[in-house]
């Protein structure tokens, strides 16, 4: 028995107790570890950073998917970028009203493991036919391809290693042009606690690329330093200022049964700390 150190923060970190190693491995792309914790159960670390655990991975799944599915009412064609263990797949499968799913992973490795070891995230939504898997590079899919999207959602890993290009002006552009009009964007964003600069960062490339910009928190244990953030990006300024009793509407008509999403939540998620208002220039939760 042995632990395992997350190596993301200089000075600060996080350990987890591995009680059972289930497998380890160089990809061609990265450094994968999953095991076995008796706390949070399976967990995948990539690259020395924990990626997700079986015990809170739905509030970060489902924040990443149903905010902007819900929010745009009518989305038939979807784009995941990264999401290699399924999880988003998942929560993007329960509504019925998408007709289809693109999923770019670039790393198939990721993809065939978590299958074999972390089968609870997909629950068998590699099999819904709606799903067209693509293993490639996330960029350059979205730079070449002419589909469009009602949503796309970029399920990331940090700004290092393989996940590093996301986080780019370049990228930020290329999904820009992807998305069919009244499109929504939404990235995983990190801690801003502990990563504001990347939050400013991300903002200075939203601002003029959308028509309305903003970010959204979720609270997930696993991703230590306080709430962390989501990018929104969209091409209609209503999508985010849908009232609460449309927004509880449309999620009992979905019939979508949820651990941590309720509209409520999706509401006040919007809501930012003063801290995280003044790092990307705005007066205030407009």
């Amino acid at each position: 028995m042995s632990d395992y150190q997350e190596t993301l923060y200089d000075g600060y970190g996080q350990r987890f107790r591995m009680d059972t190693l289930l497998h380890e491995v160089r990809t061609e792309h990265q450094h994968l570890v999953i095991f076995e914790n008796a706390r949070m159960g399976r967990v995948m670390a990539l690259d020395g950073v924990i990626q997700t655990t079986e015990a809170d991975e739905f509030i970060y799944h489902e924040m990443l998917t149903h905010v902007p599915l819900l929010a745009h009412g009518a989305a038939r064609r979807v784009l995941i970028i990264g999401g290699g263990d399924g999880g988003m797949l998942r929560e993007v499968c329960k509504h019925p009203g998408v007709e289809q799913i693109t999923m770019v992973e670039i790393d198939g490795t990721v993809v065939d493991l978590c299958k074999t070891y972390l089968p609870k995230h997909s629950s068998g939504a590699f099999d819904d036919p709606r799903l067209n898997l693509v293993i490639d590079d996330g960029m350059r899919f979205v730079a070449t391809t002419d589909q469009r999207f009602d949503v796309i959602i970029s399920d990331s890993t940090d700004p290092i290693g393989p996940g590093e290009v996301l986080f780019s002006e370049n990228f930020y552009q290329a999904c820009r042009r992807c998305l069919a009009d009244g499109g929504i964007l939404v990235t995983q964003n990190g801690t801003p606690f502990m990563q504001l600069a990347e939050v400013q960062t991300t903002a200075s490339r939203m601002h003029g690329l959308f028509a309305d910009w903003h970010f959204y928190q979720a609270a997930v244990p696993t991703y230590i330093g306080g709430a962390m953030t989501f990018a929104w990006g969209s091409t209609d300024i209503g999508h985010r200022r849908l009232a609460l009793d449309t927004l509880r509407q449309s999620f009992a008509k979905s019939g979508i049964a949820t651990r941590y999403y309720n509209p409520e939540i999706h509401q006040g998620a919007f809501a930012l700390p003063q801290y995280v208002l003044q790092a990307i220039g705005k007066p205030g939760n407009d």
